[in-house]
């Protein structure tokens, strides 16, 4: 919230920029792209340039100075005409008014339409169904496993249910084929809210007002993060594993939940041998018929509100949008592609570990669309090594968590009760 007060200081102080100076180039668009998307979209963009004559001025920004950069151009009305933005943060940004609603020209659009897409990875661009942004690529969790390791004891497909995903665990331990089952690094919020919403816990409650943490079907989503905690089949604390690549390799733990970025750091980071040894699956699920479902994540395509160039914004998005485009982008990142139609391509299509994020962005699901999210996240991993270490039990640690959240959500509260 002081973040929102020190906005309306900069605009009462008069802190206001022309978002284009009368002398600029009316057909030059700035473009802000987040980490090494920034530098690859470069060579994307001049045949973009050549064919609509629309000229592209590109700024990349790391990621991790990204959200504060953009929070400070939308104080000082100097916010870019087109930028990326993580699905998470759109609401954020909702709010802000910084967005345009952009429904009106994906149904005159004959490039976009909502079935080229996802289900799952749109709907984190709409909020109170107003659709802000178009997916550029995409990402979601899946589990990274030791084949072979699966193969020795048995194994001839992935486990779909948990139960069996547990007994996987046990019998990598008992016998003596990994110290551990499986990673999952205690200050990582996603592993945890993934399970719950497979258990069908709704993480808000009173419309995105109230932590829904401690209510039965949460708990049991985290009582299973737990269990594995509990039952030794997962190692306590970061110190332990230093190198993930290099343990995974060396048979300290099998299995890891993690995305597509991986896919490119395992090819380089495990030894050329051991490339066949390892393979991607979709998440189990609480019940063995119904897929697992894992996180809606990646980045979209936003045109700011203010902007004066919106024709030639939009005809941008619909470029970079495009299937070829989108192919070339991936064999350029590595981040899979938003547009379906892109994954029939050969250079997808044959790499068997994409096959399993496919699966699994069919089955996907978002957090809460609300601009506090992050702030929960964190609160999340906080009490999640609370309980693995065992300064509570889960329940009260979890009981402790909506005490906290429904303090960062008081705010929301009272906008919404003077609002009705």
């Amino acid at each position: 919230m002081r973040k929102y007060f020190l906005f309306v200081t900069y605009l009462i102080s008069g802190f206001l920029i022309s978002c284009s100076s009368p002398t600029e180039n009316p057909n030059m668009i700035n473009f802000w792209a987040l980490g090494v998307e920034g530098e690859h979209v470069k060579k994307i963009i001049p045949e973009f340039e050549k064919q609509t004559g629309i000229k592209v001025k590109v700024q990349s920004i790391p990621w991790t100075a990204a959200h504060e950069k953009l929070l400070t151009a939308y104080a000082g009305n100097s916010m870019p005409d087109v930028f990326q933005l993580g699905n998470t943060w759109i609401p954020e940004f909702v709010l802000l008014e910084s967005l345009e609603p952009i429904d009106n020209w994906v149904n005159a659009s004959s490039t976009i339409n909502k079935t080229n897409y996802f289900d799952g990875i749109w709907e984190t661009n709409t909020l109170d169904n107003i659709l802000y942004g178009i997916p550029w690529y995409v990402d979601t969790r899946v589990v990274f496993y030791r084949k072979d390791l699966l193969d020795s004891l048995g194994y001839s497909q992935f486990p779909k249910s948990w139960e069996d995903f547990f007994d996987l665990n046990q019998k990598l331990v008992n016998q003596d084929k990994t110290k551990y089952g499986i990673y999952l690094p205690s200050n990582e919020w996603a592993p945890i809210v993934i399970l719950g919403l497979q258990a069908g816990a709704s993480i808000l409650t009173q419309d995105n007002c109230l932590g829904n943490f401690s209510e039965d079907k949460f708990v049991i989503g985290f009582d299973f993060f737990m269990q594995f905690y509990n039952e030794k089949l997962c190692p306590v604390g970061m110190t332990k594993v230093s190198n993930i690549y290099q343990a995974f390799e060396n048979s300290f733990f099998a299995m890891i939940i993690t995305g597509p970025w991986n896919i490119g750091e395992f090819s380089r980071r495990l030894s050329p041998e051991f490339q066949n040894k390892w393979a991607t699956a979709q998440l189990p699920s609480p019940i063995k018929e119904e897929p697992g479902i894992s996180l809606a994540g990646g980045s979209s395509l936003v045109m700011f509100s203010k902007s004066r160039k919106k024709k030639q914004v939009w005809e941008f998005i619909e470029y970079m949008s495009k299937p070829e485009v989108q192919t070339k982008f991936y064999q350029m990142t590595g981040d899979l592609p938003a547009r379906v139609e892109s994954w029939k391509d050969s250079v997808i299509v044959n790499n068997p570990h994409i096959k399993a994020f496919y699966q699994q962005l069919q089955h996907v699901k978002s957090p809460p669309k609300i601009p506090e999210w992050e702030q929960i996240a964190l609160k999340l991993q906080q009490y999640a090594e609370v309980a693995v270490y065992g300064k509570l039990q889960s329940k009260e640690a979890l009981k402790r968590l909506d005490q906290e959240v429904d303090i960062i959500l008081e705010k929301r509260r009272w906008l919404k009760n003077r609002d009705n």
